[in-house]
């Protein structure tokens, strides 16, 4: 831990505070009986029209990390590293043909935890109090099936419109904040401000904050994957439901500042968010590059095309994010 807790704008919260949240921006059934879509359902044809007027230049970012063996997965439990293997090589003959060598061909197969690199939070990731997001039960998500609802499937056709970096490290003055210090409402108008951008409804929300940076510059990812970080307090969520965000996203493994400001919950703001606001959570997104065209250009608002893999039932997608100005 580096620094005072008011160096590190953190906040007291428990449990009681954390549901009074929660229960405030709870949007279930707000967009029909049954919806699955929450929050999604802000990316309005409109505003994925006014989005793409945002591209002047053609400038391309991808806020993906590499999709390999030397990935951030470095402790135990259920997510390791993606494992690709060669099926075939040029090397091996194709079955059933003779040809001297004429023709060959290559193929691959990769095993990956749909959640162990650049990626998607579906809301039955989270469940809280026996429920996730619209009141679904334990029973939505099965060892065979996996989520029977809330599935990220459903932001398949939706994972795309404005997006809007907030760069809190350079708002800081900082090159990257530290683990445990954390963001807040207030944090996130004020850079806002700065920057000379509006959040608005509808809007895939960026926060920076160099974490990632720091890591690949230590030369390893040391405990990036749940150990101490910097990231969004639980207050932020005021910032984000009271704008009407359909999803935010960050460098960081967990979006949250780490250690939780919450003694008694784990994950408190993807309490908030993902079981009651039906707001999306990114995780693990590379914005270096992004940001620093940003910060040379003054323009921190992008057409951000981020769709999941449809993979039925999944709760959480890998994806390759691109920023476009």
């Amino acid at each position: 831990m580096h620094g005072s807790e008011t160096q590190l704008f953190r906040r007291a919260h428990d449990r009681a505070s954390v549901e009074k949240l929660a229960l405030r921006y709870r949007t279930w059934d707000r967009w029909g009986i049954g919806d699955q879509l929450g929050a999604g359902n802000r990316i309005t044809p409109e505003r994925i029209a006014a989005a793409a007027r945002n591209v002047r230049r053609g400038a391309v970012f991808s806020l993906a990390l590499a999709l390999d063996r030397t990935g951030p997965m470095r402790g135990g439990g259920p997510r390791v590293n993606p494992q690709h293997v060669m099926l075939r090589t040029p090397h091996d003959p194709i079955p059933g043909r003779d040809d001297n060598g004429l023709q060959r061909a290559a193929d691959d197969a990769v095993y990956m935890p749909l959640q162990c690199s650049t990626q998607w939070d579906a809301f039955c990731h989270i469940f809280y109090d026996g429920v996730t997001y619209g009141g679904r039960g334990f029973d939505s998500v099965t060892t065979l099936d996996g989520a029977g609802y809330n599935s990220i499937t459903t932001l398949g056709d939706r994972g795309l419109g404005r997006g809007v970096l907030l760069d809190m490290a350079r708002h800081r003055g900082k090159d990257y904040l530290v683990p445990g210090e954390a963001i807040q409402a207030e944090d996130l108008a004020a850079c806002a401000e700065r920057q000379q951008v509006d959040v608005r409804e509808g809007d895939i929300v960026l926060v920076r904050t160099g974490h990632l940076e720091y890591r690949r510059q230590a030369g390893n990812w040391g405990d990036y994957a749940g150990g101490p970080a910097p990231g969004l307090g639980v207050g932020a969520a005021e910032f984000l439901c009271e704008r009407g965000v359909a999803a935010v996203a960050s460098d960081t493994w967990g979006l949250e500042a780490m250690p939780f400001e919450t003694p008694d919950l784990m994950s408190p703001l993807h309490i908030v968010l993902l079981v009651n606001a039906g707001i999306y959570i990114g995780e693990m997104w590379d914005v270096a590059e992004l940001a620093a065209d940003c910060a040379a250009d003054g323009v921190y608002e992008f057409f951000l095309v981020a769709q999941p893999l449809m993979v039925t039932g999944s709760t959480g997608s890998p994806l390759n994010p691109l920023a476009i100005k």
